[in-house]
Parts: structure tokens; C-alpha cells; sequence
């Protein structure tokens, strides 16, 4: 199969904009990473599906709509991280990569909105949104336009976001239930653990093992908003 075959096609390439992109992995890191995205597909399918029907059951219509938007973002990360992921070496592959970093964005944006939406502080609920989603536009603004370039700055762009809950943990932590936020902590927590590995690109398995945080990361997110909408209900 092709796929197996990428890192002897390339292992560097150079992306429009200036930046060099590695690729460089063997058959059986390829394999591994590739059994870590199917089972996120997978997994995310059947979670994104029964959080919708949960919602509509019992959540309200501003709940619905948030969640909507959620699922979304999480079904979008993970579709364009498998393709990217799994797509031969070739011109496609880099113009993916723009796609499969700006859908991280989505995903972070995407996440916080059922939690502000259901802050009792609306002013704050607002502008927070208005923020993250700003941050977001911006973020797939320089992937998509600056593919290449300061992914360093994107990175740290990625955890600014992701933690930038905390300038309203009091609102929040008036307004969630505690298990909700142990569950977005955690996930946080995970996230931020597994950029150690994103950046440790020497290491065997690098790129699975940090999807694999991804998709811990991801699954704590899921059920601290399943866990949101249970209380609320």
C-alpha cells in the first residue's frame, strides 16, 4: 500500500511560505498512527452521535445549538487529522496540512462554546466567545495563507487558547458543575502533556503517541460537556 511506503518518497518537504515539513517514518510507526486515527473516527462517530440524540432529549434549545457546534468542531479535527495523517506524500498532502492545523483551532473554539454558553455571566459568556473565535479565525488565517511558518507560534498560540479559560474560573466555576470541571481540567492537562511529544519529533512513534493524547485529550473534553448536559437536564 502506498501509505507504507511514504518514508521512503520523502521525508522533508518544503510547503509554500518558506517551511520545511518532516515526514519521516517507518512502516510500523505509519501502521500504529493509522489504528490511532480509524479508532478516533470511529469512537468519534458513535460519542458525536449519542451526545446529539442526549442533547436533544434533554438539553434546551441553546444547549442544543452549542453542543451542535461541539460536535462539529470535534468530528471536523478528527476528519481532517486522519486525512492528512493517512494521505501519501504529495503536493495534496501539505495543502491537508493547512486544513488538519486550522481544524485544531476549530476544535479549541468549538469546545469552549457549550461551557460559555452556559455561564451565568452573559457579558463575560460573550466576549469570551467573541475571543476564542476571533483567536480562531486568525489561527486558520496564517495556516491556511502562511502554511510552514510560525508553527512555533502556532503551538503556543494552541495552549493561549486552550487555557485562556481561566481569566473567567470564577464565572465558570459558578456556573458548571464540579465533575464537568475536573473532566475540561483533565483534558486540558492531557493536551498541554502531549505537546511534548508532538515537539519530540527523534522519538520512535512520535506522531501516534501524540494522537493518542489527542484523542484522550479529546475524550475527557467529550464527557465533561455528555456530563454538562446530564446535570443540566
Amino acid at each position: 500500500m502506498t501509505i507504507f511506503r511514504l518514508k521512503q518518497i520523502s521525508s522533508h518537504a518544503r510547503v509554500a511560505g518558506g517551511g520545511v515539513v518532516r515526514w519521516d517514518y517507518d512502516r510500523a510507526e505509519l501502521i500504529a498512527d493509522g489504528v490511532v486515527h480509524v479508532l478516533g473516527i470511529a469512537f468519534g462517530l458513535i460519542a458525536a452521535t449519542a451526545l446529539v440524540v442526549v442533547a436533544a432529549m434533554y438539553a434546551s434549545t441553546k444547549e442544543i445549538v452549542s453542543v451542535s457546534v461541539y460536535v462539529v468542531g470535534l468530528l471536523a479535527m478528527l476528519g481532517l487529522s486522519a486525512t492528512y495523517n493517512l494521505w501519501p506524500v504529495s503536493p495534496v498532502k501539505w495543502v491537508l496540512r493547512r486544513f488538519d492545523h486550522s481544524a485544531i483551532y476549530i476544535l479549541i473554539a468549538a469546545t469552549y462554546t457549550p461551557f460559555l454558553a452556559q455561564m451565568n455571566d452573559r457579558f463575560m459568556a460573550v466576549v469570551l466567545l467573541a475571543g476564542v473565535w476571533s483567536v480562531a479565525a486568525a489561527g486558520i488565517a496564517l495556516k491556511i495563507f502562511l502554511p510552514g511558518r510560525f508553527d512555533r507560534l502556532s503551538v503556543g498560540l494552541y495552549l493561549a487558547m486552550g487555557w485562556s479559560g481561566v481569566i473567567a474560573y470564577d464565572s465558570l466555576v459558578a456556573s458548571l458543575p464540579n465533575s464537568t470541571l475536573w473532566f475540561i481540567s483533565a483534558g486540558g492537562l492531557i493536551y498541554s502533556l502531549g505537546v511534548i511529544f508532538h515537539a519530540w519529533e527523534r522519538l520512535r512513534f512520535q506522531n501516534a503517541i501524540w494522537h493518542s493524547f489527542v484523542l484522550l485529550a479529546a475524550a475527557l473534553h467529550y464527557t465533561a460537556v455528555l456530563d454538562m448536559v446530564l446535570v443540566a437536564a
